[in-house]
């Protein structure tokens, strides 16, 4: 199935607010029941054992929706005794007014609206540990997918963790059955959404294109979404050898 972009509705200027908050509910559901949240906990979880005592850990989480990866990652590090700073940028504005409210009580996540194509120009290089992505690429063109991605490599000290659709016609009959009950918007999106997704020799491709050679891609079988995540070597001193992307385990 070729990869096909068709403009979401949740990414109008003019978004209705209410059919907006009942979609960024829908992905905070996704997130948190089918994977969405652990595909990124799961990774600093692991990673987290060669982290400095003490250090405050800085990540960028690129459109973030509702902000709820970020407060569920940082309600995550504060229970173990890590200080865990979230930005989270988003270019909608409406979203990001969503976001406000939805994490107007948690200090350590802050909200900033900017574009994921300008990161080169937005920030230096290294300037958090960890840059994030979930559901958020596929909403871009290929040349523009690449060009986050770079942005994401130069951006990020120590690693990244992309996660997003696969695309496949068994998943596009899926989500059909999945979403009767669902508002248009996220009917509409969700469908759109999976045709706008990546094969896993895609994903390889960018990774090594990319200066992301070092992270490594992740789906389940069957699952509906894939992980690429990965540590540069030696970012935290003495580590373990990099892994370079690889196909699918």
């Amino acid at each position: 199935m070729e990869r096909r972009l068709t403009p979401e509705l949740m990414d109008a200027p003019d978004a209705p607010r209410e059919e907006l908050a009942d979609a960024l509910a829908y992905l905070r559901w996704v997130n948190q029941r089918l994977g969405g949240t652990r595909a990124l906990i799961a990774n600093l979880e692991r990673w987290s054992a060669r982290w400095p005592k003490g250090r405050t850990i800085t990540m960028l989480d690129l459109g973030t929706g509702s902000g709820d990866i970020p407060l569920a990652a940082v309600a995550w590090a504060r229970s173990r005794g890590i200080d865990l700073r979230v930005t989270g940028l988003d270019v909608h504005e409406a979203t990001l007014e969503l976001a406000r409210e939805h994490c107007k009580h948690e200090e350590r996540v802050t909200l900033v609206r900017g574009s994921a194509l300008d990161l080169a120009t937005l920030l230096g290089a290294g300037s958090f540990d960890y840059v994030h992505a979930a559901l958020f690429l596929h909403h871009l063109r290929d040349i523009s997918v690449l060009t986050v991605l770079a942005g994401m490599a130069r951006v990020a000290r120590v690693g990244v963790v992309w996660s997003d659709l696969h695309r496949s016609r068994f998943h596009r009959v899926m989500v059909n059955c999945f979403l009767l009950r669902a508002n248009a918007m996220v009917r509409h999106d969700a469908r759109v959404s999976v045709e706008a997704g990546f094969t896993a020799r895609e994903v390889i491709d960018l990774a090594q294109r990319t200066d992301l050679s070092f992270a490594r891609y992740h789906r389940p079988p069957l699952w509906y979404r894939f992980t690429l995540a990965g540590e540069r070597p030696g970012s935290w001193g003495a580590d373990e050898p990099g892994r370079p992307a690889s196909g699918p385990r």
